[in-house]
Order: structure tokens, then C-alpha cells, then sequence
């Protein structure tokens, strides 16, 4: 089998709340999907997809994947798509790092993989070793009478746990865990996520303000090192995320004993291939993961869906649907949301097809 033609594609996934306020005054109404399509001579066709939360978020810019694409989708042209070790490699030596625009092209050949094989992707990353991932959902940063009616509204949809956003104004950031991790009931989470919001100093004061809570402490602050610093302090649990970059980091955190819980975002790891590497690094040591990504569509959860089925349920914290936070769509089928659950696919393959009539019409295209 041979690839004999990418296309890459963008559109526009307005955010289902209006804005999406997160951190320390970073918002966005509307993130940009990118998606890749690959073709092959056997008939078989593959999708992957990235989209930033913001496009400065993290360093990745949806404008990455079509920039990598001109530089390795040449050279993927003829190449064998069901040999994801071999595209992998390939990709890595023809573009040093940005992870986050591979991710979409490797996503692509497990897709295809998995489709040749007659096999959902679960099956090839291990089989399904969670069958309905438990989900989080999202509450921005409002107005904390809002925050509260929008968990509400999640709980009677079957959510069970809630990503409080924090690391603005600290102290306001007090009042709201205050206001909100109380009203829990019992079996549910919360994490206070500040997504690398806040000073030192000051995520410090959060933590001792509020150390007689029961919620993780989501990435307090942008380093790692940083992170330690308050984690040497705070009596939550903590969950580190955006440091979280490869297997060095895994390592790190392995070793100091970093965390309690990692957040797995396959396209920040670079991609699938990647991703289950960490993974499975970090569950070896006893340290639950959480599937997602940075933002995304159906075509997107689909990988993320796949990613948690085959994640051991005892070291799995959770998931999210992230096709659920759009207005618009990148894929047709995928990942299934019920009652507060995550449901991958049992068809070969991903399980979703990019939708074009969303899509429109290609950035860039690539033949052999």
C-alpha cells in the first residue's frame, strides 16, 4: 500500500459558550482545525486533525501543520501509511520538534492501519481496557453564580467531574474554588486548573487558602520547576499538564515523584505514537493518566477516544468530548458522549470520516 495523496484542510470551530476564558486572560471564541487527509492506492483513506486552544497556546499555531506539510508531505508520497513506526521516523528526520503538526499526518496512519487490519485503533494500541472513559467538562472562567449553573447543567447530563478555570486575579480565584468545590456531591472531582496562570508566590497562597478542599491542583504555574516549588507547599493533589511535552519530561516527573496525575494532549506529545509511549512510561510507575488534546472536533476525539478505551481503567482519571465544546464539525461518526461517558468506536480504524462539506475546500494538496 502507498500513499498517493494528502490534503490539508482548515475551518473555523466557534466555541458553543460564547468565550472560552482560561488562565491568566487568555479567551477564544472561535479555534482554527487543521486537517489532514491521507489517500492511498488501496482504496483506504485516513484523517487526523489538530487544533490549538488560542493560537498561541503552547506554541502551536494552526498555520504549523500546511508550514509541515510543504517540508514532509513530498517525501510521505509513495511511502507505506501502515508503517506508522516508519512514518514516524521519517517525520522526525526531515523536521526537528513541533510535535503538534505531526500529530495530525500519524493519526492519519493508524487510521489507515487500522482499517487494513479490519481493526478498531484500540484493538492495535492494546485492546479496550476501558469500555466508556469517565469525562470532565469545562467550566470557564465566569461569574461564579454562572459556573455554578453550567455544573448543574453538566451534572444532569452524567458529568461527575469539573475543570474549575483559574490562574487570573488569585484571590478571586480563592472565592471561586471556595464557592464551587463544596457543592460536589459525593463520587465527583474537581480540578482547580490554572493552566500556568499564576506566579509562584501567589499559587502558593491558593493552595494554602484553600488546603482544607478536596480538588487537584491543575498546573499552578508555566515550569515544571515552578510547579514543585508550590507542590512543596500544597496538600492537593496535583496534575500537571502544558510541561508535559515528551518522554523527558515522563522521565522527570518519575522521578521526583512530580504529580499524582499526568495529562496526556496527544498532539502536544506528537501525536499517537508518541502519546502511548508516555503513557504507558507513566502507568508502568503508577501514575494515572487523562486522554485529551488541546482543542479539537469529532476527528480529533475520535483519537482521544481511542487513546482512553485502550488506557487501563484504574489509571485512567479521565477524558473529555471535545467535539462537544464546537458549533461546527470536522468529522462524520467517531467517538460517542452518553451519560457522562466516552465511547470509542468499534469499527476499523478511527471510526470517523472528515466531513468536507465542513471542511471545504483544501488548503493544500500533495500527488504523487
Amino acid at each position: 500500500m502507498k500513499i498517493t495523496r494528502i490534503r490539508i484542510y482548515q475551518t473555523r470551530l466557534p466555541y458553543v459558550g460564547g468565550a472560552y476564558v482560561w488562565g491568566a486572560g487568555n479567551a477564544i471564541e472561535t479555534a482554527i482545525a487543521s486537517v489532514v487527509v491521507i489517500d492511498t492506492d488501496a482504496g483506504l483513506q485516513g484523517c487526523g486533525e489538530f487544533t490549538p486552544c488560542g493560537e498561541n497556546y503552547m506554541v502551536a499555531h494552526s498555520e504549523g501543520v500546511s508550514a509541515l506539510a510543504r517540508l514532509v508531505a513530498p517525501k510521505l508520497l509513495g511511502e507505506d501509511p501502515q508503517q506508522v513506526g516508519r512514518i514516524e521516523q521519517l517525520m522526525d528526520h526531515l523536521v526537528q520538534g513541533h510535535g503538534y503538526a505531526k500529530a495530525p499526518f500519524d493519526a492519519a496512519c493508524w487510521d489507515i492501519l487500522g482499517q487494513a487490519c479490519d481493526q478498531p485503533v484500540w484493538m492495535l494500541l492494546g485492546g479496550k481496557l476501558t469500555d466508556g472513559a469517565p469525562m470532565y467538562r469545562v467550566a470557564p472562567q465566569k461569574p461564579t453564580d454562572q459556573t455554578i449553573a453550567e455544573m448543574n447543567a453538566y451534572r444532569d447530563q452524567g458529568y461527575r467531574q469539573f475543570q474549575i478555570k483559574v490562574g487570573g486575579d488569585w484571590a478571586a480565584d480563592i472565592d471561586r474554588i471556595r464557592a464551587t468545590v463544596p457543592l460536589l456531591n459525593a463520587g465527583e472531582k474537581a480540578m482547580a486548573d490554572a493552566n500556568q496562570g499564576w506566579r509562584v508566590d501567589n499559587a502558593i497562597r491558593v493552595a494554602r487558602a484553600t488546603n482544607d478542599l478536596d480538588f487537584i491542583l491543575e498546573q499552578p504555574c508555566k515550569t515544571y520547576e515552578e510547579c514543585q516549588q508550590v507542590r512543596r507547599v500544597a496538600e492537593q493533589p496535583m496534575k500537571l499538564d502544558e510541561c508535559l511535552t515528551g518522554m523527558h519530561m515522563a522521565h522527570r516527573i518519575v522521578a521526583d515523584r512530580g504529580a499524582e496525575i499526568c495529562c496526556l494532549k496527544i498532539s502536544n506529545l506528537g501525536g499517537l505514537s508518541k502519546a502511548r509511549r508516555v503513557r504507558d512510561y507513566l502507568i508502568e510507575n503508577r501514575i494515572p493518566v487523562v486522554s485529551e488534546d488541546t482543542w479539537g472536533g469529532e476527528i480529533a476525539t475520535a483519537t482521544v477516544a481511542h487513546f482512553a478505551a485502550s488506557t487501563p481503567t484504574d489509571y485512567l482519571q479521565n477524558t473529555t468530548d471535545l467535539m462537544n465544546y464546537n458549533t461546527r464539525s470536522t468529522g462524520i461518526g467517531g467517538a460517542v458522549a452518553r451519560q457522562g461517558k466516552l465511547y470509542a468506536p468499534d469499527t476499523p480504524g478511527m471510526g470517523v470520516a472528515a466531513d468536507f462539506e465542513s471542511l471545504g475546500t483544501p488548503i493544500a494538496e500533495f500527488r504523487s
